[in-house]
C-alpha cells in the first residue's frame, strides 16, 4: 500500500532535531545532534530509511545495495510515467554520476569535475562549480574525463576533481569551503605518475575517503582519508608495496612490509610503473562491522610476466583491503584474482547483505568483480564463504571451494605462455562500474553484466614504456580485430550485455534481459518492486523486480551508462538519471562492435514523475558525418603509422581508426587533410584547451605524419560503409537535425 505523503516526506534536519535517530546497537554510536548545524549525517546515512525522500550517499545507504524504499512509482502505475524536467549540460563526453538529494536539493557531479545544485522538485539552477581541470589531463587518464559523484556531510558536499584534488563546498551557496591535492610528492608512486580521481568519494566518521586511476600509466594504488571539516590528512593506505620495502610512514606500512612485499618478488617493470592497485571505484564503510573496504584494481603494467618477472600473488592487487575507519589500519584482505595479467580488477561495487549461509544469517559481503565470478565473504573476517561464475568466462575453470581462488585453465595463463589469446572477459571485465543493485523484498542483486572479449598478446621485445601513452604490456595492434566483414561478423556474436537477476544464496540466475549490446547503465531497485536501468541504445527502462517484465521504455535520444535514484519532493516521488553514454568502450572499442556504422551522444539530467510534463527537443542522432577523404596516402608510411595510433591514439580516438561518437573521429577530421595542421594539433597542442594534449615530446615529427597517412588510409577504406549506414529506408543520404540548446 502506497503510504500517504505526509508521511513519506520527513527533512533530513527534522529527524535530526527531533532525536528520532537511535544507533545503539551499532559500533558507530551517534551523537547527540547539534541545534545550530546539520545534525550528524553519519547516522542518516545509517537510518535512511527513516527519511527516503532523501539520497545522501553514493549508494543511498552504507550498504551500497541502491535500493529505496519509495513506492508511490510501482508496478501498477509505472506505465504513466513522464518526463518531469531536464537539464542540459555542457559537455557532450559521458556521464556516470549519481546525483545526491538533500530535502529537495539535488547535487550532480558531470564531466570535467564540475557541480550543479539543482531545485530537485523544478530543475531550477541554484549554483555551479567548475574547479576548471585544464585539458591537457584528458589523457592522463584511461577512461574518459568522467565523475561518478559526490559525498554530502554536516551542510558540506565534496567532490574529487579529475586532475587530483578533492574539494568541499558549502551546499548552500557552492562557495568553497577547503581545497587539497590528493596526490603526494613522493617518488615511490612511479615515474610517471599519471593519477587522476573519477570515482564518487565516501564519508563516514568524519573522513572523507578518495582514491585514483593511472595504473594503465603507471602508479601505486593508495586511499586517502581527510577530514571533513578542515581536509587534514587522517591517513592513507597504500595498496601495493614499494620497491624499496621501506617505510611510507602511513597505515599501510606493516603489512607491505612483513605480507605484500614477498609476494612481487625483487624485479620487474613494477620497480618503476609503481605496481599498479588503484582504488578508482569502490570504498565503502559498513557500520556493522565497523570496518572500510578498499576494493583494489589491476596492475602496472598488466603484464604479469614483464610486471614481476611471473613471480607472487602480487598482493593486493585484485583484492578487497578491510582497514579502520578511524586509523586505517589493516584488518584482513581477500585477493579474487591471483597473478592478474587481464586487466580484472576488484574495484566493482561492494556491497553488504545480511542472508542466509548453510542455514545461519551472516552478515556478508558480496562482489560481482571483472573476472565474471561472483563472490559472498563474511563481513568481519573476510573469510570465503561463496564463489561462482555468473557470466560464461574462459579463462578459469572455477574457484578452489576452501580459499576462493582461482583454478587457471593453461591457455589462460597467456604472458607466461607467450600465446595470443582471445580472453572472455576482456579487459572490461564481465562487469565494470556499472552500479548493480539488492531488493529486500525479493532477497536478488540485480546486476549488469556484458560480454566484451579481447585479444591479448605479450609486448614485442619485453617491455617498452612510451611517454604520454598506456603502458600495460601488451601488443596494441593486436587487441582489436582485422577490418573485415568476416572478424566484424565474429566479434558481434561474442558482443552482449544483459541483466542479471542473480540469487546470492542460491549462486545462480532466477532471470535475465538480453540488451543485445554491453555498456549499459547502472541499476536502481525500488519498494514499488521496480527495476530502473538506462541503455546504450538510448532507452531508459523500468523493468517488474520479481520477473524481468518490460514495464516502462523512455527514448532519451542518448546512451545511458550512470546509474538511477529516486527521491520525493513534497510527497512527490521522483526518478532521475544523468544521461550520455561513454567511459572507455565507446571511445576506444565501440567503433568496433558499432552495427548502424555511428553513436551518438548527448548529456543532460532527466528527471520523471508520473505526472511529467516536459518533452525532450529532438537530438541529431547522426554524429559526426563522413567526409570523403584525400584519395592519396603512402602505404608505406601508413603502415608505420598504425603502430604509433595504436599506441597513442587508440585509447580515446577508437581501435583501428574507428571512433564510436563520443570523442572525435579522426578519419573525417579536416586537419588529416594537411600536413601541417595535424602537426599543429597532435604535436603542438593546438587544442589542448579542448581536452587533446600535444604529443611533440613523444613522438618526431616523421612519426606524427604517419599516424595522418594511417588515418587517411583507414578513411578511404571505411568511407562508403559509413555512407551507406546512413541511408534511410529507401537509400537516401540523412542529414542531422539541430541538437540539443543548453539551457
Amino acid at each position: 500500500m502506497t503510504r500517504p505523503a505526509s508521511a513519506k516526506r520527513r527533512s533530513l534536519l527534522g529527524i535530526l532535531a527531533a532525536g528520532t535517530i537511535c544507533a545503539a546497537a551499532l559500533p558507530y554510536a551517534a551523537a547527540p545532534a547539534r541545534a545550530d548545524s546539520q545534525g550528524d549525517t553519519g547516522q542518516a546515512i545509517i537510518h535512511a530509511d527513516e527519511h527516503p525522500e532523501n539520497w545522501l550517499s553514493y549508494g543511498r545507504t552504507y550498504s551500497e545495495q541502491r535500493y529505496s524504499p519509495l513506492d508511490q512509482i510501482n508496478r501498477s502505475n509505472v506505465g504513466n510515467l513522464k518526463l518531469a524536467w531536464y537539464f542540459n549540460l555542457d559537455s557532450n563526453r559521458g556521464q556516470e554520476g549519481t546525483p545526491l538529494i538533500v530535502d529537495g536539493i539535488m547535487y550532480a557531479t558531470t564531466n570535467w569535475s564540475k557541480m550543479k545544485a539543482l531545485d530537485a522538485a523544478t530543475g531550477k539552477l541554484l549554483w555551479e562549480y567548475d574547479p576548471k581541470v585544464p585539458g591537457n589531463i584528458a589523457d592522463k587518464g584511461c577512461c574518459d574525463t568522467v565523475n561518478r559523484g559526490a559525498g554530502y556531510w554536516n551542510g558540506k558536499v565534496y567532490f574529487g576533481t579529475f586532475d587530483g584534488r578533492l574539494i568541499a563546498l558549502d551546499a548552500k551557496t557552492g562557495k568553497k569551503a577547503w581545497e587539497v591535492n590528493t596526490i603526494p610528492a613522493d617518488a615511490s608512486l612511479g615515474k610517471q605518475r599519471s593519477y587522476t580521481v573519477d570515482g564518487a568519494v565516501r564519508i563516514a566518521k568524519g573522513l572523507v575517503l578518495i582514491g585514483n586511476g593511472g595504473a594503465e600509466f603507471g602508479a601505486r594504488g593508495f586511499v586517502s582519508a581527510f577530514d571533513a571539516e578542515t581536509g587534514k590528512l587522517k591517513w592513507r593506505f597504500y595498496t601495493v608495496p614499494n620497491n624499496k620495502n621501506e617505510p611510507d610512514h602511513a597505515a599501510s606500512d606493516n603489512v607491505l612490509m612483513t605480507k605484500a612485499y614477498k609476494t612481487w618478488g625483487p624485479n620487474g617493470a613494477w620497480i618503476r610503473q609503481g605496481g599498479g592497485g588503484t582504488v578508482w571505484d569502490s570504498i565503502v564503510y559498513d557500520p556493522v562491522s565497523d570496518l572500510v573496504y578498499l576494493a583494489v584494481g589491476n596492475g602496472s603494467p598488466w603484464n604479469y610476466k614483464y610486471r614481476s618477472e611471473g613471480i607472487g600473488n602480487n598482493l593486493f592487487l585484485g583484492s578487497i583491503v578491510a582497514v579502520k575507519p578511524e586509523t586505517g589500519e589493516y584488518v584482513w584482505h581477500f585477493q579474487a584474482t591471483t597473478m592478474d595479467q587481464w586487466d580484472y580488477t576488484s574495484v566493482q561495487q561492494v556491497m553488504t547483505l545480511d542472508m542466509p549461509i548453510n542455514g545461519e544469517m551472516r552478515h556478508v559481503v558480496v562482489q560481482a568483480p571483472k573476472n565474471g565470478f561472483f563472490y559472498v565473504l563474511d563481513a568481519k573476517t573476510g573469510e570465503f564463504l561463496a564463489g561462482k561464475n555468473y557470466v560464461y568466462e574462459n579463462w578459469a575453470s572455477g574457484l578452489d571451494p576452501l580459499t576462493g581462488r582461482p583454478i587457471y585453465k593453461p591457455e589462460g595463463l597467456w604472458t607466461l605462455n607467450g600465446n595470443f589469446w582471445y580472453g572472455i572477459p576482456g579487459p572490461l571485465g564481465a562487469h565494470n562500474f556499472m552500479a548493480m543493485a539488492y531488493s529486500p523484498k525479493t532477497h536478488l542483486v540485480y546486476l549488469p553484466a556484458h560480454q566484451i572479449p579481447f585479444g591479448y598478446q605479450n609486448q614485442v621485445g619485453g617491455f617498452k614504456p612510451h611517454p604520454d601513452s598506456w603502458n600495460i604490456g601488451l601488443d596494441m595492434t593486436k587487441t582489436g580485430l582485422p577490418d573485415t566483414p568476416e572478424a566484424r561478423s565474429a566479434y558481434l556474436k561474442d558482443l552482449h550485455g544483459e541483466l542479471l537477476a542473480w540469487d546470492p544464496v542460491k549462486m545462480e540466475t532466477v532471470w535475465k534481459i538480453d540488451h543485445k549490446g554491453p555498456w549499459n547503465g547502472g541499476v536502481l531497485a525500488t519498494g514499488g518492486d521496480l527495476l530502473f536501468q538506462g541503455l546504450a541504445n538510448g532507452e531508459f527502462h523500468a523493468y517488474d523486480a520479481t520477473n524481468g517484465a518490460d514495464l516502462y521504455k523512455f527514448d532519451a535520444q542518448s546512451g545511458i551508462i550512470a546509474p538511477p535514484v529516486t527521491y520525493s519532493v513534497n510527497g512527490k516521488q521522483y526518478v532521475a538519471v544523468e544521461v550520455g553514454w561513454g567511459g572507455i568502450y565507446p571511445i576506444s572499442m565501440g567503433g568496433m562492435g558499432r552495427t548502424s556504422g555511428w553513436t551518438v551522444n548527448h548529456s543532460y539530467i532527466a528527471v520523471f514523475s508520473l505526472d511529467g510534463k516536459a518533452q525532450l527537443p529532438t537530438m541529431n542522432e547522426l554524429g559526426f558525418l563522413p567526409v570523403k577523404p584525400p584519395a592519396e596516402y603512402d602505404t608505406k608510411e601508413a603502415a608505420k603509422g598504425y603502430f604509433q595510433y595504436q599506441t597513442y591514439c587508440q585509447t580515446c580516438h577508437g581501435d583501428n581508426g574507428e571512433g564510436a561518437g563520443v570523442l572525435p573521429d579522426l578519419r573525417w577530421s579536416g586537419s588529416i587533410r594537411h600536413q601541417d595542421a595535424f602537426y599543429n594539433v597532435v604535436g603542438r597542442g593546438a587544442l589542448t584547451a579542448y581536452g587533446m594534449d600535444r604529443f611533440d615530446t613523444s613522438m618526431k615529427p616523421e612519426e606524427i605524419e604517419s599516424i595522418r597517412q594511417y588515418l587517411i588510409k583507414r578513411a578511404n577504406e571505411t568511407y562508403q560503409r559509413e555512407v551507406d549506414a546512413r541511408k534511410n529506408d529507401q537509400g537516401v543520404p540523412q542529414v542531422p537535425v539541430v541538437g540539443i540548446t543548453p539551457q
